[in-house]
């Protein structure tokens, strides 16, 4: 649950921020928008225009209305007991207001009803008659029957005519002009979505292909050995003609380029590591002849002390440069991918042997196993294995001081792997030097302190080794811990 409502939270910040929304659903919104906006200027123009027509014909309405009711009745002269009712006049419709002021004097004030029967008015409506302006200009009043456009005419014999019409036809024109652009907008706002959508996605397919290639590139390992950097984006996406197609096209050129980088240096590294292995092979055999030729001397000459301290010297240099052109040798041929002499392994007998061989050369040091109670048995080939543990106990050897606990360990993980482990409690290895530990030729002999130089080979011999047994090597330090892990796969490599 609460994986779902961080993701759901995260969703809702995406979508607080626009800049990272989509592209298609940028356009698409704007889009809309735009329609929303249109669609809203021709409402209020429909409605603004169709509101002076209906106004327009209802003052017409009311003037005719208004005439009909003042000129109706006889002069004053000829009604002594009262005046005459402008609702009887003919023609008014249902709905009209008549009312008759004569000073302060509001007489025959009602409404027609739609059955012809007159309607009377409140007093409330009465009041707001007596205050109408008396300029025979319409003016609109909310009655006791309703909204009324309204309009004030003298009578030939001095009296004021009130005439009203009822604003409920225009009200429910307008009404129905609202709800009419309304529904329409809204009608033509989803299909402009919806085919919007569509045609935006289409549109945009060509841009999700070339980022589908460059997402196809960047999971490419392209920091080593042999890249075949086939993919390219489609011709149909690449015409240089459109923007898009300017962009495949560009993109195709920069993956020509990348892919001719990655073949020349792919020949570099190639040449080089020929030059490596033919160089190596080439100096075994002077190398072995020094060596003969020194041993032979100690053996069949008398020399000073100093001599003897010279050759001995000689003879050390002599093993410890065949020693690195064996190691240069044994890259070599990994990287060629040599197949493996693969054996049964039993890699718990294999870390006893190689741990007492470290206990005879390292005295000083404390060494001490974690094994199973069931042997470790895994197919590979078992002198690289062994060459493998060699050096990792040799490094933990050669960077600790006398009196370090070495421990070397090895259980079978629950996936069915075999797991490995060389763990020593010494002063650490930087951090800033663990990301390139395996690296060829790397060395921080400051940080571990050791009194034995290193060729920097060690660690890059055993990365390949894993690597070709199908496995992985992981190293894990700080002050205190330092503990590299070999995991090799439950299934053997073919070899």
């Amino acid at each position: 649950m609460s994986s779902l409502s961080g993701a759901v939270r995260t969703a809702g910040r995406r979508w607080l921020r626009p800049s990272t929304w989509h592209l298609r659903t940028r356009l698409v919104l704007v889009a809309m928008a735009l329609l929303v906006a249109i669609c809203g200027a021709i409402g209020l123009a429909s409605y603004a225009s169709m509101d002076l027509f209906l106004t327009q014909q209802l003052d017409q309405q009311l003037r005719e209305a208004a005439r009909r009711a003042t000129e109706f009745g006889r002069p004053p002269s000829t009604f002594p007991s009262g005046r005459p009712d402008p609702l009887e006049a003919r023609g008014q419709a249902a709905g009209t207001l008549n009312a008759r002021i004569f000073g302060d004097t509001v007489s025959s004030a009602g409404f027609l009803a739609a059955d012809g029967t007159r309607a009377s008015l409140s007093d409330a409506d009465t009041a707001i008659l007596q205050a109408l302006p008396k300029d025979e200009r319409p003016a609109d009043r909310v009655l006791s029957a309703g909204s009324y456009r309204l309009i004030a005419s003298r009578a030939p014999y001095g009296d004021i005519i009130v005439t009203g019409l009822p604003l409920a036809a225009k009200q429910n024109t307008l009404t129905s002009l609202v709800w009419t652009v309304v529904l329409v907008s809204a009608g033509g706002l989803a299909l402009i979505g919806l085919a919007g959508t569509v045609i935006i996605r289409r549109t945009m397919k060509p841009l999700e292909q070339l980022s589908a290639v460059a997402t196809n590139v960047a999971r490419l390992p392209l920091d080593a050995g042999e890249v075949a950097l086939a993919v390219r984006v489609p011709k149909a996406d690449a015409n240089p003609g459109t923007e898009v197609g300017s962009v495949g096209h560009a993109l195709n050129l920069m993956l020509d380029n990348v892919a001719n980088a990655l073949e020349a240096r792919q020949q570099s590294e190639t040449k080089v590591r020929q030059f490596v292995a033919d160089a190596s092979h080439e100096l075994r055999t002077p190398l072995t002849a020094i060596r003969g030729y020194t041993e032979l001397l100690r053996m069949t000459e008398d020399f000073t002390e100093d001599g003897r301290k010279s050759l001995a010297r000689m003879q050390s240099q002599s093993e410890r440069m065949t020693a690195l052109v064996e190691d240069l040798l044994l890259l070599a041929r990994l990287d060629e991918g040599q197949p493996l002499k693969v054996t049964d392994v039993d890699l718990t007998q294999l870390v006893i042997e190689t741990v007492s061989d470290e206990k005879v050369m390292a005295p000083e040091h404390v060494w001490k196993l974690t094994l199973p109670d069931e042997p470790v048995v895994m197919r590979g080939d078992s002198t690289q294995l062994h060459q493998v543990l060699a050096n990792l106990l040799s490094n933990a050897r050669k960077h600790t001081e006398a009196g370090t606990t070495v421990v070397a360990g090895v259980m079978r993980s629950a996936d069915g792997s075999a797991v490995v482990t060389v763990t020593d409690n010494g002063p650490g290895i930087p951090a800033e030097f663990q990301s390139r530990i395996f690296a060829r030729f790397a060395r921080a002999d400051a940080a571990r302190s050791g009194s034995e130089g290193t060729s920097g080979l060690g660690l890059s011999i055993v990365e390949s080794i894993v690597q070709a047994h199908g496995g992985s090597v992981e190293v894990t330090s700080r002050p205190g811990r330092t503990e590299f892990a070999l995991r090799f796969p439950a299934v053997a490599p073919v070899g």
